[in-house]
């Protein structure tokens, strides 16, 4: 089987993972994230989301995140962006890279947003032409790309919909998510298979959550058709909260250890990326979620 020879992670931890913690986390600890990510060797962080503070209260502080970090060239520093208004933020801020969102479930985007499908990416459309003309990329997410949790499956039909409608909109890349973490191998080579004929393969990236362990056999379904680009949250960061107790997003720890197990260069280092999966579940009070990250510590301490 041939495989990517080199992959690029998207490291979310400092947005995705966070959002939905309850405790406070000051943004002095973002930024120190953050900046340890980009030490660690990413080239592309989810540093903070644009939203109503109201929606997400932990994403407030992201102007000042953006403001207090030490940027390195060639690291894309990207945020979530809602709407106009939040797309404003983000272009104070000073960000690389905007992403903006949509379900390929008609149930989930009734549900949350209160309208179609089709309407809810539409409304992205000022804001991907806005950072088109400020020189910033547009990255876009399918969520429930694997399945919901109010309708339950969702035909790959619909994500393939979802794909063409992002491609409109001008997306430099689309990420693929299961949500809910309720993939398995063979659904999403399928899914991405389909996908890739609507929209060079290249600048699909997957995004996979680890609610029933299967995040990391999906990444190398992924692997196989040949997708380079995926999303990981340092020490596991981020629960989901369609799923309560879930672990959420797949650790990044263990997603390197695998890639650099197969050969595959990703220019990050583990034991640094370790050591800072560590000092956010510490600010955090917990373990981290990573299985890799527990296993080399308690080697170490060995």
């Amino acid at each position: 089987m041939k495989y990517p020879r080199h992959v690029n992670i998207v490291e979310v931890g400092a947005r995705d993972g966070l959002q939905n913690e309850k405790q406070d986390v000051p943004a002095s600890v973002k930024i120190e994230l953050v900046n340890r990510l980009s030490d660690a060797g990413f080239r592309n962080i989810e540093s903070g989301s644009f939203v109503s503070p109201k929606w997400v209260p932990q994403m407030a502080t992201s102007s000042e995140v953006m403001a207090g970090i030490a940027r390195k060239p060639g690291v894309i520093y990207s945020v979530l962006t809602p709407n106009m208004k939040g797309f404003e933020g983000a272009l104070a801020a000073r960000a690389d890279e905007v992403v903006i969102f949509g379900a390929a479930s008609e149930a989930f985007s009734q549900k949350n947003i209160n309208c179609s499908i089709a309407e809810s990416i539409e409304r992205f459309r000022p804001v991907a032409e806005a950072a088109k003309a400020n020189g910033m990329r547009v990255r876009a997410a399918v969520s429930c790309a694997l399945g919901c949790p109010y309708q339950g499956e969702v035909s790959i039909e619909a994500v393939v919909d979802c794909v063409m409608r992002f491609a409109d909109l001008g997306c430099d890349d689309i990420g693929i998510a299961d949500t809910i973490g309720v993939g398995t191998p063979a659904l999403a080579s399928a899914v991405f298979e389909a996908a890739a004929k609507v929209f060079p393969l290249a600048q699909i990236s997957g995004h996979f959550h680890d609610t029933y362990g299967q995040a990391c056999a999906n990444v190398l379904a992924c692997l196989e058709l040949g997708v380079s680009t995926f999303d990981t949250s340092v020490a596991g960061l981020g629960g989901c909260p369609y799923a309560k107790g879930a672990t959420g997003n797949v650790a990044t720890e263990d997603v390197l250890y695998m890639l650099h197990g197969m050969g595959i260069v990703t220019g990050i280092d583990l034991e640094r990326v370790c050591a800072t999966g560590q000092f956010i579940s510490d600010a955090l009070g917990r373990a981290p979620h990573s299985r890799v990250n527990r296993a080399l510590a308690a080697k170490r301490a060995a």
